[in-house]
């Protein structure tokens, strides 16, 4: 697979002999052990993802915060050091450019870390709006990010660093913690419906940690995880997935994530007026879960339909590992989206019936 770039972990998967894919544009292993059995890990004990492709900006100077304000729909005003936000990058028709977390470091500096396929368009979308005071740097490739996810994520971690992990709250993160003497910044984030924690450490140092947090957490079961279970975990708690549930043409609103949609903030932004008023006259359609009825797996891009009219389509969908039925997410037109709607999904030229039903899919107790 030519042209296709490697994370510090590519040497650890070749001899594991991972299944390896092109993911944007980076080299990723779909699975190691198998998905079923790591997507149940993390549910049950601890998984551990490479996620460094995943790309990292640093955006700096006094008109920081303001410049922020105006190109993400969450408020950046409302976070101090210390805190996370989820938020979504607009163009003006609403359409989305991206989703991403934003790190507030200090007052004036931020770190932001956008999908692996739309770092150059949202590293060009960002610098082409830059005021003279502000600047932005791509970090990416030299910030790796490791992911340990599950119940017994934290008491795994806290075997190879002195800092008292459990003292970090949800979405909020802790820098120059050292794990194994490497300085990191450590997030109470994830992305797969468990606690957890997202590890940023230098490229170089990311094969050591690896190896160190594999180890420290052999006896509790914590196994090496890939895509394709990083896919069923956040669909299962209904993460949106960008270029799925999220793209130029889905809005943040149409994609659910009303919640990092924050019209009322005094800041104009990139498709503010488009969401507004889609806030003020509500949707005409969004994305909606599924459970089949009939024995079929929806998949992405199936044509959803009520009688002979197509009213939808298939964002993701997959046999849920943890719950073992077959569900899928789908935007549809707003008609066909109440609770206990029928509809039918055209599997290879055939309809097979599923409802609506509610999400997430699964909720952590």
């Amino acid at each position: 697979m030519p042209d296709l770039k490697t994370t510090p972990l590519y040497e650890y998967y070749k001899r594991q002999d991972a299944k390896l894919i092109d993911f944007g544009g980076y080299l990723l292993p779909v699975q190691i052990s198998g998905i079923k059995n790591e997507h149940n890990a993390v549910r049950n004990s601890a998984g551990i993802f490479d996620v460094s492709h995943m790309g990292e900006f640093l955006v700096e100077g006094i008109e920081t915060e303001k410049f922020l304000q105006q190109m993400v729909t969450n408020d950046v005003s409302k976070i101090k050091p210390g805190d996370a936000l989820y938020t979504a990058m607009c163009y003006e028709d609403g359409g989305t450019v991206d989703d991403l977390m934003i790190y507030c470091l200090t007052k004036n500096k931020f770190q932001l870390v956008v999908n692996a396929a739309n770092i150059e368009k949202d590293f060009e979308w960002l610098s082409s709006h830059l005021t003279q005071d502000v600047k932005i740097i791509d970090l990416s490739a030299k910030t790796a990010l490791l992911a340990i996810q599950g119940p017994k994520a934290i008491s795994i971690a806290q075997k190879i660093t002195d800092f008292e992990l459990n003292t970090i709250p949800h979405f909020k993160f802790s820098e120059k913690v050292l794990l194994k003497n490497v300085p990191c910044l450590i997030s109470r984030t994830g992305y797969t419906g468990e606690d957890g924690l997202e590890i940023y450490c230098p490229w170089d140092q990311a094969p050591g940690l690896w190896d160190a947090l594999l180890e420290a957490g052999e006896e509790d079961g914590l196994i090496p995880c890939g895509l394709g279970a990083r896919d069923t975990l956040r669909f299962e708690a209904r993460l949106p997935l960008y270029g799925q549930e999220l793209s130029a043409t889905i809005t943040p609103l149409e994609a659910g994530i009303g919640f990092a949609v924050k019209t009322n903030k005094t800041a104009d932004f990139f498709g503010k007026e488009v969401l507004s008023k889609q806030k003020e006259e509500g949707l005409k359609r969004k994305v909606v879960g599924l459970e089949m009825i009939d024995r079929a797996i929806p998949r992405t891009h199936y044509h959803v339909y009520v009688g002979k009219n197509k009213v939808g389509e298939v964002t993701t969908g997959t046999q849920s590992p943890t719950l073992g039925k077959n569900l899928g997410l789908a935007l549809i037109d707003i008609d066909w989206t109440k609770i206990g709607t029928l509809v039918d999904i055209d599997i290879r030229g055939k309809r097979k019936q599923a409802k609506v039903i509610k999400t997430p899919f699964y909720k952590k107790a």
